[in-house]
This record gives structure tokens, C-alpha cells and sequence, in this order.
């Protein structure tokens, strides 16, 4: 499983990153850091929760 971010639409509210900091790093200003992640054993529903969680749907899931 992956996750690919659409980084330039990210407006910081950092709800993702309330889920993992792990899976969803952020930058100083408070934004997504990165633009992919892949996702390590174990940790999918975190995935998936940090997906729902941001409410400008720029988080999304790829499943292999």
C-alpha cells in the first residue's frame, strides 16, 4: 500500500497527521512534507483513518 498526497493542495490543518506523525511528517509551516509514503506492515488503517481525516480529500490510498 501506498499513499500519494497532492502536496500543493495541502491547506495544513494537519489532521493526518494527528493520526501518524509517521506516515504524515510535517514541514515547519505546519504542511505536508511529502508527496508519497509507503505504507510499512501494520500500519494501513492508520493509513486509511489519515485519508478520512483530511477534509480536502488530497490524501489518497493505493492499494498494490
Amino acid at each position: 500500500m501506498k499513499i500519494r498526497i497532492d502536496k500543493s493542495a495541502c491547506v495544513g490543518n494537519a489532521r493526518c497527521a494527528n493520526i501518524s506523525e509517521e506516515l504524515f511528517p510535517l514541514d515547519d509551516d505546519g504542511y505536508i512534507k511529502v508527496t508519497e509514503v509507503d505504507v510499512p506492515p501494520g500500519m494501513e488503517q492508520l493509513a486509511k483513518r489519515g485519508a478520512r481525516a483530511c477534509p480536502e480529500r488530497v490524501i489518497h490510498i493505493i492499494e498494490e
